[in-house]
Parts: C-alpha cells; sequence; structure tokens
C-alpha cells in the first residue's frame, strides 16, 4: 500500500493530463474476498483493491479461517471452504460494507460471532441488517442499533423482504444469508441497487431470479471458485473527472473504469450538466462492463437530481457538491437523506467544510442546493476521518483561489490508495504531508 499522509497542501491551478488508472473497484473486492473464502477450491483475485476498508475485510476473512496467499498487493489466491469460529472478535475498522455483509453470511453459520469496528463504525446505524435478518430467524444482536454485532447459530427460513429503501449493502446481507436458508430468500427493491453480489454469485453457480427490482436466491450448498480482475473503481474515478472538468486546459483519459449501470448516476449527472467526456473501449471484465472514460475541462450547468438516480450515485455526492459550486445556476439535490448516515453525515460535514472556503450551501433535510458558480477563496478544511470527504475537499481545494489546507486525509486510502501522488502525476499542484 502507498503511504499514508495525514495532509495535503493544495495550491490553485495546474491542468489534469495523460492517462491513469484507477484502484480495483471496492464494492467488489470486498464481496470477491468474502465469498471467495466459501467456495469450494481455489479462487484467483487480480486487480483487488489493497485499501484500508478491503483489509479489514480481508483480515476477519482469516481470523474465520479463510487461507489467504497474497502475490502481491493486488493479487490474492483463496482456498476457500468451510468458515470457523474466530478466537476473538472481528475488527471491520471503518468499513461499513465489510460489517454488513458479513452480518449476513455468518448468520447462517454453525458458531457465535462478534464483529465490532472503530468508533466512526460504532455510530452507524445497524437495524437496516438486523431487522431482515431477525425476520429469517437469525440470533443477531446489536448494541444500541449499531456494532458491535453478536451473533448466534440459528435455523434460516426463507422470507419476502420488502426493503424500505433502495440499499445494495442491506440486500447483499439477506441474499448472504439467503444460502444457508430453508427455502428461496426474495428481496423487493424500491429501486434499483448496485448488483454486485448478483452477479458473483451467479458467477459461482448460486441460482437467482430477477424480475425488474425482484431478486431471489435459492439455498446453495457449494460455490464455485473465483478467477477474475477486479475492474477500475468509478467511484474513485469520479474524483479525478471533477477534478479534470473544474481545471481549465485538462484532458484526462481513465483507463478500465466499472461502467455497472447501478453506479454510473454520477456519468448522467455530469452529462446533464454539460460535462465533456466519452466512453472508449467498452468491454466486459469480472462480469462487470468496463471502459474508458476521456474527460475535458467544461462549463458546467446546474441540474436537479432526485428518485432512483440518486441511489445509483450515493457515494458521489460530496464530489458532485464540489462540482456544483462552479455550475453555473442552481443544483439542487433532493431524496438523498442515506448520505445523513454514511461515514458522516455528508451533507452536514460537506456544507460546514465548503464553508470554510468561502462557499454558501443551502443545506436540506433529504439534499441541498448551490447556486454557482462560486468563487472559493481558500483555507483549511478537515477530512473527518472519511475518505470521500477528504478527496472531494482536495478536489475543491485544487479548485480554489488561494489554494487550501486538508487536515486528517490519511483516511483517503480507504478506497484509493496514492491519491494524493496520482494527482501529482497528472498536474495537480499538491504537496502530502
Amino acid at each position: 500500500m502507498a503511504a499514508r499522509h495525514k495532509q495535503f497542501w493544495l495550491r490553485a491551478g495546474g491542468a489534469l493530463r495523460g492517462e491513469v488508472t484507477v484502484p480495483g473497484d471496492k464494492s467488489i473486492s470486498h464481496r470477491a474476498v468474502m465469498l471467495a473464502a466459501l467456495a469450494q477450491g481455489r479462487s484467483q483475485i487480480r486487480g483487488w483493491l489493497a485499501a484500508g476498508d478491503t483489509e479489514a475485510t480481508l483480515n476477519a476473512m482469516q481470523g474465520l479461517g479463510a487461507q489467504i496467499e497474497r502475490i502481491d498487493a493486488n493479487t490474492l489466491l483463496i482456498d476457500g471452504g468451510e468458515l470457523r469460529e474466530p478466537s476473538k472478535a472481528l475488527d471491520l475498522k471503518n468499513a461499513g460494507t465489510g460489517i454488513r455483509l458479513l452480518a449476513g453470511l455468518l448468520a447462517g453459520q454453525p458458531f457465535p460471532t462478534v464483529l465490532d469496528g472503530s468508533a466512526q463504525l460504532r455510530r452507524r446505524p445497524m437495524q437496516r441488517i438486523t431487522a431482515p435478518l431477525q425476520l429469517m430467524g437469525a440470533n443477531i444482536e446489536a448494541a444500541a442499533g449499531a456494532c458491535p454485532l453478536t451473533i448466534k447459530p440459528a435455523r434460516l427460513q426463507g422470507i419476502t423482504y420488502d426493503m424500505p429503501i433502495a440499499s445494495a449493502q442491506v440486500k447483499s446481507a439477506i441474499l448472504l444469508a439467503g444460502l444457508y436458508a430453508d427455502a428461496p430468500t426474495t428481496v423487493l427493491q424500491p429501486g434499483p441497487a448496485r448488483d454486485h453480489s448478483e452477479r458473483m454469485l451467479r458467477s459461482m453457480g448460486a441460482r437467482l431470479d430477477e424480475d425488474g427490482n425482484q431478486v431471489t436466491i435459492h439455498p446453495c450448498a457449494e460455490l464455485a471458485p473465483l478467477n477474475i480482475h477486479v475492474p477500475g473503481d468509478v467511484s474513485s474515478a469520479a474524483f479525478l473527472l471533477v477534478a479534470a472538468l473544474l481545471a481549465p486546459g485538462s484532458e484526462l483519459t481513465i483507463r478500465g473504469v466499472n461502467l455497472n449501470p447501478t453506479r454510473t448516476g454520477l456519468l448522467d449527472a455530469l452529462a446533464a450538466m454539460g460535462a465533456d467526456f466519452s466512453l472508449t473501449n467498452r468491454g466486459e471484465q469480472a462480469g462487470e462492463p468496463i471502459g474508458d472514460i476521456t474527460v475535458r475541462h467544461s462549463a458546467l450547468k446546474g441540474i436537479e437530481i432526485g428518485g432512483e438516480l440518486v441511489v445509483r450515485m450515493i457515494d458521489e455526492f460530496p464530489i458532485l457538491m464540489v462540482a456544483a459550486l462552479q455550475a453555473e445556476g442552481e443544483t439542487i439535490v433532493r431524496d438523498a437523506r442515506e448520505l445523513r448516515v454514511k461515514e458522516t453525515d455528508r451533507i452536514a460535514v460537506m456544507a460546514a467544510e465548503l464553508c470554510k472556503l468561502g462557499a454558501v450551501i443551502e443545506e436540506r433535510e433529504d439534499g441541498f442546493r448551490i447556486v454557482g458558480p462560486q468563487v472559493l477563496s481558500g483555507g483549511q478544511v478537515d477530512g473527518h476521518d472519511d475518505h470521500r470527504i477528504a478527496m472531494s475537499l482536495t478536489v475543491a481545494g485544487l479548485s480554489s483561489a488561494e489554494g487550501a489546507l486538508v487536515t486528517d486525509a490519511a483516511c483517503a486510502d480507504d478506497s484509493f490508495p496514492g491519491f494524493a501522488e496520482t494527482l501529482q502525476r497528472l498536474g495537480a499542484r499538491l504537496v502530502a504531508t
């Protein structure tokens, strides 16, 4: 893994030019190491994201008895089979995806487990996972509605669960528990959510039936091993895309990015804002659509965002906020209340930190309103131990008049190891210390 830098010094100016790849998809990397540990036989995973969150999941799977050999930082050989009772509580650090998916996977195991994490993770709500798992008969308890989660052996029943909100983490937890249920398990989604779990499970031999936003998994006693190369993470690419859009003279190509339609909401939003980008070299990798994205500096205009598009870009709203500040006219986001229960309250934190740079943002309960373009003066901001906040503020600093200092920036490595070095290579005026 790249060196962890505690803070980023940013100076205005500096076009981003050239070609680059981004780290492997975080969502797929989490799922690959979990499911490979269940498979009968040896799995090979190339392009795996070696970052803070995914390393926490890998360590948890090793604690559950998975035999994992690292060929290099991003290549894993995993000999799967039966899991075993861990010797102590499993520490998922800051990994919300890791703990929620593992809760579903472990609900049907014949041994007890305790899942815990950092102070940040202990603040994140877990009832959305425990409630449907308990309906399946799982013996799972959350301390005051959050982690640590205590899971004991139980017989699981297949259920039909109508999800109140579209969430890939909730859906995936239920589907993973459904592998061990006594009958098929059906999830009804109010809108599209990431389908990485379904794609991977199907490739490993699990039977899944899909009908629109309804997905049914059948109990499965054995999964086949994986042999995949994880595509680049579009959520990581988002920071480079917006940085290039805002910096005059920029032209940047990002190679091999995951273009799964459940993840490309930001691209649709940026297209509506007038962003100049193109998609080429389309193909498939690890069962996911991929391609190259070429982006050029563009004049943006404000738009309104709500409904299903919100789910398809839920992780990208912090960086969209930065883009909206430089867009002509009004940008309004609604239906994004989920942002308040991420690693931080991303609506409140981004609004507060960007205001330190001179931004004017109207915070709303389920979103925000920004009228642009606005001139960001510069100043000192804090990443709040939230990788997407820290990276979004970095891009904001690059587009400010006087530059900025981003403190608590080491968390960028939770999903994008080498973020600062990547920007430097592309021409950003950034010093990491």
